[in-house]
Protein backbone atom coordinates (compact mmCIF):
# COMPACT_ATOMS: atom_id res chain seq x y z
CA UNK A 1 0.00 0.00 0.00
CA UNK A 2 1.47 3.25 -0.94
CA UNK A 3 1.23 6.17 1.39
CA UNK A 4 1.01 9.52 -0.38
CA UNK A 5 1.69 12.67 1.83
CA UNK A 6 1.02 16.03 1.18
CA UNK A 7 4.27 16.60 -0.64
CA UNK A 8 2.92 14.36 -2.86
CA UNK A 9 -0.22 15.68 -3.66
CA UNK A 10 0.55 19.61 -4.34
CA UNK A 11 2.64 19.02 -7.24
CA UNK A 12 0.74 17.10 -9.39
CA UNK A 13 -2.73 18.61 -8.65
CA UNK A 14 -4.21 21.71 -10.57
CA UNK A 15 -7.61 23.51 -9.82
CA UNK A 16 -8.94 22.81 -13.53
CA UNK A 17 -8.43 19.37 -13.31
CA UNK A 18 -10.01 18.91 -10.12
CA UNK A 19 -12.41 21.13 -10.83
CA UNK A 20 -13.19 19.03 -14.02
CA UNK A 21 -12.80 15.64 -11.74
CA UNK A 22 -15.80 16.72 -9.12
CA UNK A 23 -17.87 17.92 -12.13
CA UNK A 24 -17.49 14.01 -13.36
CA UNK A 25 -18.12 12.68 -10.14
CA UNK A 26 -21.32 14.37 -9.54
CA UNK A 27 -22.56 13.24 -12.73
CA UNK A 28 -21.58 9.92 -11.97
CA UNK A 29 -22.85 6.98 -10.21
CA UNK A 30 -21.33 6.96 -6.76
CA UNK A 31 -22.34 5.88 -3.50
CA UNK A 32 -22.31 8.04 -0.24
CA UNK A 33 -23.51 6.89 2.90
CA UNK A 34 -24.36 9.67 5.37
CA UNK A 35 -21.18 10.14 7.63
CA UNK A 36 -21.22 8.72 10.96
CA UNK A 37 -20.06 11.01 13.83
CA UNK A 38 -18.70 9.33 16.92
CA UNK A 39 -18.02 11.15 20.78
CA UNK A 40 -15.38 10.47 22.31
CA UNK A 41 -15.32 11.21 25.70
CA UNK A 42 -12.16 13.28 27.02
CA UNK A 43 -11.06 15.42 30.30
CA UNK A 44 -11.89 19.05 29.14
CA UNK A 45 -14.05 19.15 26.05
CA UNK A 46 -15.10 15.59 24.10
CA UNK A 47 -13.46 14.57 20.78
CA UNK A 48 -15.35 13.48 17.70
CA UNK A 49 -14.43 10.89 15.12
CA UNK A 50 -16.11 10.85 12.07
CA UNK A 51 -16.26 8.16 9.36
CA UNK A 52 -17.32 9.58 5.24
CA UNK A 53 -17.06 6.44 3.23
CA UNK A 54 -18.31 6.68 -0.43
CA UNK A 55 -18.00 4.33 -3.74
CA UNK A 56 -18.21 3.83 -7.05
CA UNK A 57 -21.42 1.43 -8.14
CA UNK A 58 -20.05 1.08 -11.84
CA UNK A 59 -16.74 2.06 -13.92
CA UNK A 60 -13.50 1.96 -13.02
CA UNK A 61 -14.30 0.82 -9.02
CA UNK A 62 -12.86 2.38 -6.45
CA UNK A 63 -14.12 2.15 -2.55
CA UNK A 64 -12.78 5.42 -0.17
CA UNK A 65 -13.17 5.98 3.82
CA UNK A 66 -12.16 9.20 4.84
CA UNK A 67 -11.44 9.27 9.21
CA UNK A 68 -10.95 12.54 10.64
CA UNK A 69 -10.51 13.03 14.28
CA UNK A 70 -11.66 16.76 16.24
CA UNK A 71 -9.86 17.09 19.12
CA UNK A 72 -10.42 20.66 19.99
CA UNK A 73 -8.25 21.01 23.19
CA UNK A 74 -5.30 20.37 20.95
CA UNK A 75 -4.60 23.81 21.10
CA UNK A 76 -2.92 23.63 24.70
CA UNK A 77 -0.25 21.35 22.99
CA UNK A 78 0.43 23.19 19.76
CA UNK A 79 -0.93 20.69 17.85
CA UNK A 80 -3.56 21.11 15.07
CA UNK A 81 -7.52 19.80 16.40
CA UNK A 82 -8.47 18.15 13.32
CA UNK A 83 -6.34 15.20 11.97
CA UNK A 84 -7.28 13.17 9.01
CA UNK A 85 -6.22 10.34 6.64
CA UNK A 86 -7.78 8.94 3.55
CA UNK A 87 -7.88 5.34 2.37
CA UNK A 88 -8.39 4.25 -1.08
CA UNK A 89 -9.39 0.73 -1.83
CA UNK A 90 -9.86 -1.13 -4.93
CA UNK A 91 -13.18 -1.56 -5.98
CA UNK A 92 -12.86 -5.16 -7.20
CA UNK A 93 -11.25 -6.58 -4.23
CA UNK A 94 -11.19 -4.43 -1.48
CA UNK A 95 -7.45 -4.57 -1.44
CA UNK A 96 -5.69 -1.04 -0.21
CA UNK A 97 -3.85 0.80 -2.89
CA UNK A 98 -2.77 4.20 -0.54
CA UNK A 99 -3.58 6.30 2.33
CA UNK A 100 -3.76 9.91 1.78
CA UNK A 101 -3.00 12.97 3.61
CA UNK A 102 -6.84 13.89 4.41
CA UNK A 103 -5.93 17.98 5.55
CA UNK A 104 -4.44 18.48 2.62
CA UNK A 105 -6.77 16.22 0.36
CA UNK A 106 -10.02 17.81 2.16
CA UNK A 107 -8.47 21.40 1.47
CA UNK A 108 -8.06 20.88 -2.32
CA UNK A 109 -11.68 18.82 -2.46
CA UNK A 110 -13.30 21.83 -0.61
CA UNK A 111 -11.89 24.28 -2.80
CA UNK A 112 -12.43 22.72 -6.12
CA UNK A 113 -16.67 22.19 -5.21
CA UNK A 114 -16.74 26.21 -4.66
CA UNK A 115 -14.79 27.00 -8.17
CA UNK A 116 -17.61 24.17 -9.65
CA UNK A 117 -20.18 25.88 -7.95
CA UNK A 118 -18.90 29.25 -9.57
CA UNK A 119 -18.81 27.91 -13.16
CA UNK A 120 -22.69 28.08 -13.08
CA UNK A 121 -23.26 30.68 -10.36
CA UNK A 122 -20.59 33.58 -10.62
CA UNK A 123 -20.69 36.01 -13.27
CA UNK A 124 -18.12 35.21 -16.23
CA UNK A 125 -16.72 38.29 -15.80
CA UNK A 126 -16.09 38.29 -11.99
CA UNK A 127 -13.00 39.93 -11.14
CA UNK A 128 -12.68 40.94 -7.53
CA UNK A 129 -12.35 38.37 -5.27
CA UNK A 130 -13.20 39.13 -1.22
CA UNK A 131 -11.79 36.22 1.02
CA UNK A 132 -13.14 36.51 4.54
CA UNK A 133 -11.42 34.15 6.99
CA UNK A 134 -7.00 33.72 6.70
CA UNK A 135 -7.06 30.19 7.67
CA UNK A 136 -5.63 27.11 5.67
CA UNK A 137 -8.58 26.75 3.02
CA UNK A 138 -8.19 30.65 2.09
CA UNK A 139 -5.05 30.34 -0.17
CA UNK A 140 -6.88 27.51 -1.73
CA UNK A 141 -10.18 29.16 -2.46
CA UNK A 142 -8.51 32.06 -3.60
CA UNK A 143 -6.71 29.59 -6.16
CA UNK A 144 -9.39 27.93 -7.18
CA UNK A 145 -12.04 30.85 -7.69
CA UNK A 146 -9.22 32.51 -10.17
CA UNK A 147 -8.84 28.83 -12.05
CA UNK A 148 -12.44 29.53 -13.68
CA UNK A 149 -13.24 33.41 -13.44
CA UNK A 150 -11.02 36.42 -13.89
CA UNK A 151 -10.12 37.00 -10.55
CA UNK A 152 -7.76 40.10 -10.87
CA UNK A 153 -8.06 41.66 -7.66
CA UNK A 154 -8.19 39.92 -4.30
CA UNK A 155 -8.85 41.35 -0.90
CA UNK A 156 -8.76 39.56 2.37
CA UNK A 157 -10.18 39.87 5.60
CA UNK A 158 -9.80 38.25 8.98
CA UNK A 159 -10.42 39.53 12.56
CA UNK A 160 -7.01 39.29 13.04
CA UNK A 161 -5.38 41.68 10.88
CA UNK A 162 -2.19 40.28 11.95
CA UNK A 163 -3.17 37.14 10.66
CA UNK A 164 -4.34 38.42 7.01
CA UNK A 165 -1.23 40.57 6.79
CA UNK A 166 1.16 37.14 7.38
CA UNK A 167 -0.83 35.70 4.71
CA UNK A 168 -0.80 38.37 2.22
CA UNK A 169 2.94 38.17 2.60
CA UNK A 170 2.61 34.12 1.58
CA UNK A 171 0.83 34.80 -1.00
CA UNK A 172 2.37 38.16 -2.45
CA UNK A 173 5.67 35.64 -2.35
CA UNK A 174 3.87 33.21 -4.73
CA UNK A 175 2.93 35.82 -7.17
CA UNK A 176 -0.44 37.15 -5.74
CA UNK A 177 -1.25 41.04 -5.24
CA UNK A 178 -3.62 40.77 -2.15
CA UNK A 179 -5.00 43.91 -0.13
CA UNK A 180 -5.63 43.57 3.37
CA UNK A 181 -9.19 45.14 4.60
CA UNK A 182 -10.38 46.47 8.21
CA UNK A 183 -13.60 48.15 6.45
CA UNK A 184 -15.40 44.24 5.90
CA UNK A 185 -18.87 46.01 4.18
CA UNK A 186 -16.81 48.38 2.08
CA UNK A 187 -15.07 45.29 0.56
CA UNK A 188 -17.66 43.10 0.40
CA UNK A 189 -19.90 46.14 -1.28
CA UNK A 190 -17.53 45.71 -4.34
CA UNK A 191 -17.42 42.52 -4.62
CA UNK A 192 -17.98 40.16 -7.55
CA UNK A 193 -16.95 36.95 -5.55
CA UNK A 194 -17.38 36.58 -1.87
CA UNK A 195 -15.79 33.51 -0.24
CA UNK A 196 -16.30 32.78 3.31
CA UNK A 197 -14.13 30.59 5.13
CA UNK A 198 -14.49 31.19 8.80
CA UNK A 199 -15.70 29.27 12.14
CA UNK A 200 -18.26 32.08 12.90
CA UNK A 201 -21.19 31.59 15.02
CA UNK A 202 -22.85 34.76 14.19
CA UNK A 203 -23.35 36.20 10.63
CA UNK A 204 -20.41 37.99 9.00
CA UNK A 205 -22.04 39.44 5.56
CA UNK A 206 -24.81 41.16 5.58
CA UNK A 207 -27.22 40.88 2.85
CA UNK A 208 -27.66 44.57 2.39
CA UNK A 209 -24.22 44.79 1.64
CA UNK A 210 -24.22 42.63 -1.97
CA UNK A 211 -24.09 44.18 -5.30
CA UNK A 212 -26.35 42.92 -7.77
CA UNK A 213 -24.61 40.11 -9.88
CA UNK A 214 -22.17 39.46 -6.53
CA UNK A 215 -21.72 35.72 -5.82
CA UNK A 216 -21.33 34.33 -2.30
CA UNK A 217 -19.84 31.34 -1.72
CA UNK A 218 -20.37 29.94 2.21
CA UNK A 219 -17.88 27.31 3.52
CA UNK A 220 -17.01 27.87 6.85
CA UNK A 221 -20.06 26.75 9.14
CA UNK A 222 -20.73 23.01 9.32
CA UNK A 223 -23.10 23.02 12.46
CA UNK A 224 -26.68 24.16 12.08
CA UNK A 225 -25.86 26.87 15.01
CA UNK A 226 -22.92 28.33 12.72
CA UNK A 227 -23.60 31.28 10.41
CA UNK A 228 -21.66 33.28 7.88
CA UNK A 229 -24.29 35.23 5.65
CA UNK A 230 -27.68 36.79 7.52
CA UNK A 231 -30.82 36.35 6.58
CA UNK A 232 -31.06 38.97 4.33
CA UNK A 233 -28.27 37.63 1.77
CA UNK A 234 -29.93 34.14 1.79
CA UNK A 235 -33.48 36.10 1.27
CA UNK A 236 -31.95 38.09 -1.42
CA UNK A 237 -30.53 35.60 -2.86
CA UNK A 238 -30.57 32.56 -5.48
CA UNK A 239 -29.79 29.68 -2.75
CA UNK A 240 -27.30 26.61 -4.17
CA UNK A 241 -26.24 23.35 -1.72
CA UNK A 242 -23.67 21.24 -2.26
CA UNK A 243 -25.66 18.21 -1.29
CA UNK A 244 -29.04 18.98 -0.01
CA UNK A 245 -29.17 16.10 2.21
CA UNK A 246 -25.87 17.86 3.82
CA UNK A 247 -26.49 20.98 3.57
CA UNK A 248 -30.22 21.02 5.04
CA UNK A 249 -29.26 19.02 8.01
CA UNK A 250 -25.76 20.88 9.08
CA UNK A 251 -25.74 24.10 7.30
CA UNK A 252 -26.95 27.09 10.24
CA UNK A 253 -26.72 28.98 6.96
CA UNK A 254 -29.48 26.58 5.27
CA UNK A 255 -30.94 25.08 8.44
CA UNK A 256 -32.22 28.18 10.40
CA UNK A 257 -33.55 30.49 8.10
CA UNK A 258 -35.98 27.70 6.50
CA UNK A 259 -36.26 26.72 10.12
CA UNK A 260 -37.72 30.52 10.96
CA UNK A 261 -39.68 31.23 7.95
CA UNK A 262 -37.28 33.29 6.27
CA UNK A 263 -37.01 31.18 2.83
CA UNK A 264 -38.82 28.04 1.96
CA UNK A 265 -36.89 24.22 1.32
CA UNK A 266 -38.32 24.98 -2.12
CA UNK A 267 -35.78 28.25 -1.78
CA UNK A 268 -32.69 26.02 -2.38
CA UNK A 269 -33.12 25.64 -6.03
CA UNK A 270 -30.38 22.75 -6.75
CA UNK A 271 -27.21 21.26 -5.60
CA UNK A 272 -24.38 20.13 -7.50
CA UNK A 273 -25.76 16.54 -8.36
CA UNK A 274 -28.95 18.91 -10.06
CA UNK A 275 -26.12 21.54 -11.49
CA UNK A 276 -23.54 19.16 -13.25
CA UNK A 277 -26.69 16.72 -14.62
CA UNK A 278 -28.29 19.98 -16.18
CA UNK A 279 -31.59 19.06 -13.69
CA UNK A 280 -31.17 22.69 -12.19
CA UNK A 281 -30.41 26.25 -13.56
CA UNK A 282 -27.95 28.21 -12.78
CA UNK A 283 -27.34 32.39 -12.48
CA UNK A 284 -30.15 33.19 -14.63
CA UNK A 285 -29.25 37.24 -15.43
CA UNK A 286 -26.12 39.37 -14.54
CA UNK A 287 -28.07 41.46 -12.22
CA UNK A 288 -29.20 37.91 -9.56
CA UNK A 289 -27.42 37.57 -6.36
CA UNK A 290 -26.29 33.64 -6.09
CA UNK A 291 -25.39 31.74 -2.90
CA UNK A 292 -23.49 28.74 -2.61
CA UNK A 293 -23.22 27.07 0.81
CA UNK A 294 -21.15 23.68 1.44
CA UNK A 295 -20.76 21.38 4.25
CA UNK A 296 -18.49 19.03 2.19
CA UNK A 297 -19.52 15.26 0.93
CA UNK A 298 -17.78 12.46 0.97
CA UNK A 299 -17.73 12.19 -3.05
CA UNK A 300 -15.70 15.04 -3.48
CA UNK A 301 -13.01 12.93 -1.08
CA UNK A 302 -12.94 9.91 -3.51
CA UNK A 303 -12.87 12.04 -6.55
CA UNK A 304 -9.84 13.63 -5.51
CA UNK A 305 -8.26 10.96 -3.88
CA UNK A 306 -8.86 8.98 -7.38
CA UNK A 307 -7.13 12.07 -9.36
CA UNK A 308 -4.17 11.82 -7.56
CA UNK A 309 -4.11 7.93 -7.77
CA UNK A 310 -3.95 8.10 -11.30
CA UNK A 311 -1.34 11.26 -11.47
CA UNK A 312 0.47 8.76 -9.81
CA UNK A 313 0.43 6.41 -12.20
CA UNK A 314 -1.61 4.01 -9.86
CA UNK A 315 -4.64 2.05 -11.07
CA UNK A 316 -7.18 -0.69 -9.70
CA UNK A 317 -6.53 -3.69 -9.22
Amino acid sequence: MRVITAEDIAPILSYDSLVEALREAFCGDVIVPVRQHYTIPRPGEDATLLLMPAWMAAGAAFVGCKVVTVFPDNAVLGRPALYGSYLLLSGETGEPLATLDGRVLTAWRTAAASALAATFLARTDARHLVMIGAGALAPHLIAAHAAVRPIGRVTLWNRTRRRAEELAADLGRRGLTIAVADDLESAVRTADVISCATIAREPLVSGAWLKPGAHIDLVGGFTPDMREADDEAVRRARVYVDTRAGACEEAGDIVDPIRRGIIGESDVRGDLFDLCRGNATGRQSASEITLFKSVGSALEDLAAAMLVWRRLGGSAP
